[in-house]
């Protein structure tokens, strides 16, 4: 019976003159969440209410689905929509409503009415009063409870009038596009994802650049990540994901650096490279999915000396979760199972046994130096023979 759904949003509320930008931006990305399922879709906006209308028939779940990865979404209703034909017909169409949507008639419920429009004749409290006397006439084993019902009618009298009582959870945030973009530094991890996710939960857009060191990674740790890159744009869009040779530049740094400062090296030179395709891609910022002390690159001194080759923002929406927290939010997104594949990706082959957790940057530099030009040209063959994968 729902041939619409009201989409309610929570963040955006509170935006100033610039407010119609951020519901303009959710509008769009709601109609191209929706583009993708099955039968036609119009998004409108109205008077603080953005409203999908289907235009023909749909497959209820994958409706849901699609609004439920649009970010920006606090809320999804399924509703009925109405003109105003009078009192006597609204209340008609609410006991029908009841009628279709509840097998069970044994709850406690209340009505809630918002006057939108102020020519109505009868005001919120007047509506509340006759609609729930003529669902107790229609449903008598209905009980009201004004302060803990199980069911909210909620009437909403506008233009058209809206009916709806159920409230499915969307994913908050902010609508992607409204905050510029960043480069996602993706690896076949956990943790990675769900800084990516949560970056664009922000409003952020979000590209992606991997490290593949063949022979030493796999095919399949590649297709994980291209896997991982999919999940995340479900909710963050369209995605360019560049994947990097690096063995190159990792057996080089192996051969000629001390191998306890191994990670922190080439740690510094993913991010050189992360930070020359946030710039091709006019990126604002870095993103990584490190956390303070969870391995020796991400010790706060660690930290320091990978942010120091960078000229962009660095940012690490993870940083004070422990890994539980990080598996939670993969869970809830779907990232979990990908992530936890037995395919390692470059940052686990090349581990140093007992790498550096302190490391001095001048003492990083010192070593870097043995590199030479020749790591330079390596870096600019990395970047030229880039493969790049257009996630959609």
């Amino acid at each position: 019976m729902f041939k619409a759904f009201l989409i309610k949003y929570a963040e955006i509320g509170v935006k100033g003159k610039n407010r119609y930008l951020f519901e303009n931006a959710l509008v769009d990305n709601a109609k191209r969440a929706l583009d993708k399922i099955d039968g036609e879709f119009q998004v409108t906006k109205e008077n603080g209410r953005v409203y999908a209308t289907a235009l023909s028939e749909y497959d209820y779940d994958e409706a849901v689905d699609a609004l439920q990865h649009v970010f920006g979404i606090v809320g999804i209703c399924p509703m009925v929509q109405i003109d105003d034909n009078g009192f006597d017909d609204l209340a008609e169409n609410v006991v029908k409503y009841i009628e279709e949507n509840y097998e069970e008639k044994n709850f406690t419920f209340k009505v809630m009415a918002r006057r939108a429009r102020k020519n109505y004749p009868m005001n919120s409290m007047e509506i509340n009063a006759e609609l729930g006397g003529r669902i107790l006439d229609a449903f008598p084993q209905l009980r009201v409870d004004v302060h803990h019902p199980d069911v909210i009618i909620n009437v909403e009298i506008r233009n058209h009038i809206n009916i709806y009582s159920k409230i499915l959870p969307g994913p908050g945030g902010m609508p992607v596009g409204t905050a510029g973009k960043a480069m996602l530094l993706l690896s076949g991890g956990i943790d990675s994802p769900v800084a990516g996710w949560m970056t664009a939960k922000r409003g952020v857009v979000v590209d992606a650049v991997y490290f593949h060191a063949p022979p030493y990674t796999s095919e399949r740790a590649k297709q994980k990540v291209v896997d991982l890159a999919k999940i995340v744009s479900k909710y963050s869009g369209a995605m360019n994901l560049y994947v990097v040779n690096f063995t190159d530049i990792q057996m080089y740094i192996y051969d000629k650096c001390p191998h306890d400062e191994l990670t922190i090296i080439m740690r510094r030179y993913m991010m050189k490279i992360a930070e020359h395709f946030a710039k091709q891609e006019g990126a604002h910022g870095l993103i990584t999915g490190e956390s303070i002390g969870q391995v020796a690159s991400q010790t706060m001194q660690s930290l320091a000396a990978t942010n120091e080759v960078c000229t962009m923002p660095v940012f690490r929406p993870v940083i004070a979760f422990d890994k539980q927290e990080i598996v939670d939010v993969s869970l809830k997104i779907g990232s979990y199972e990908t992530s936890i594949l037995p395919y390692e990706d470059c940052c686990t082959t090349f581990v140093a046994k007992h790498p550096v957790t302190k490391p001095n940057i001048n003492v990083i530099k010192n070593s870097e130096k043995k590199l030479a030009e020749e790591i330079e040209r390596m870096f600019d063959e990395a970047v030229n023979t880039a493969e790049l994968i257009k996630i959609q």
